[in-house]
């Protein structure tokens, strides 16, 4: 009976709010208005939660670009391993990346310059990988999470708190209509008396909802930690891949593909040729040349006053000066 009661009580709440939001909208009822104070502090909180929504979204796709991987990122972030059965081992851009280098240097050859290239490329992309998701999680812990616990704790209890005020304040503008219409009623004395009760829990539901909106302020001294965390993690990862990919450029610019044409050791110059007339070499270490085409051309040291050196491809051999035009 006292559930049925109080069913009853809360279906009557719930229709005499409904009828005054109503009646509201429609001009047809007067609100209880909040002070200036109040309004200006609703205004912040709405700020402070939109804006932290905004640069929590922006750090998770700094993070993960990607929004597929964000989503699966989310998805083993919020459910347990062990109510799934399965790890979130997603690899990074730059892991796979690294293995298809690898696995094509291994088919190219160890032993070629390009083969031993791709496979030290290749571990140097598996080792940015690694930063990578060492980076992704300091940032996560460092801001994102922080921020996700606020807007999931401090905010939504300020949220649900305003909401229970606008209830008490349509129940408080129901009672002030209830009043106005009791005056020569013989109910009036009791519409007064819910009238006070109503008007107590709005004050103090107002004050309640008042203090926890100034407490936002004092967050900020949190959030500025967790965006000193969120900087530091940028800054260990872009130094840490600075210094992998400085220690791979060393070590590519020690590898010089070996020399396909026998060209001068030193005092050499190169120039762009362009063949004048055809002509037929003389011995094995002249070079054949084909009128209109163009191609690499050495002074010899010491100089040779009939004959330049020229190399097409992978061929090299001298050439009659007269039947070379100097085009760059």
């Amino acid at each position: 009976m006292d559930n049925f009661k109080k069913t009853l009580s809360d279906a009557s709440t719930f229709v005499s709010r409904a009828v005054q939001f109503t009646e509201e909208r429609l001009g047809k009822a007067e609100r209880t208005e909040l002070d200036p104070h109040f309004v200006a502090l609703e205004q912040k909180t709405d700020s402070c939660k939109g804006y932290t929504e905004k640069i929590k979204a922006n750090c998770e796709a700094v993070l993960v670009p990607n929004p597929a991987a964000r989503a699966e990122s989310l998805f083993f972030d919020n459910v347990p391993v062990d109510k799934i059965g399965i790890k979130n081992e997603r690899l990074t851009n730059s892991e796979y990346l690294g293995t298809d280098m690898v696995e094509a240097g291994n088919e190219f050859g160890v032993g070629t310059p390009y083969g031993s290239a791709l496979i030290r490329v290749g571990q140097t992309q598996s080792r940015l990988g690694e930063v990578e998701k060492e980076y992704i999680r300091n940032g996560n812990e460092g801001m994102i999470a922080p921020l996700q616990r606020f807007l999931d704790g401090e905010m939504k209890n300020i949220s649900r708190e305003r909401k229970v005020l606008e209830n008490k304040r349509l129940d408080l503008d129901a009672c002030k209509n209830k009043v106005r219409k009791a005056r020569h009623l013989a109910t009036q004395p009791q519409s007064e008396n819910e009238l006070r009760i109503c008007q107590a829990e709005f004050d103090r539901q107002a004050e309640i909802t008042k203090l926890l909106m100034e407490g936002l302020a004092q967050t900020q001294t949190n959030h500025l930690r967790h965006l000193k965390d969120f900087v530091q993690a940028q800054v260990k990862y872009y130094d840490e891949a600075h210094c992998v990919m400085q220690e791979l450029h060393r070590e590519l610019s020690g590898l010089t593909p070996p020399s396909t044409s026998p060209l001068p050791a030193h005092n050499t110059t190169l120039m762009r040729g362009q063949a004048l007339l055809d002509y037929d070499a003389k011995g094995p270490d002249e070079l054949s040349l084909m009128a209109h085409e163009v191609l690499n051309v050495y002074d010899r040291e010491p100089r040779d006053e009939d004959f330049l050196l020229a190399e097409r491809g992978q061929k090299t051999g001298s050439v009659p000066r007269a039947y070379i035009k100097i085009i760059s």
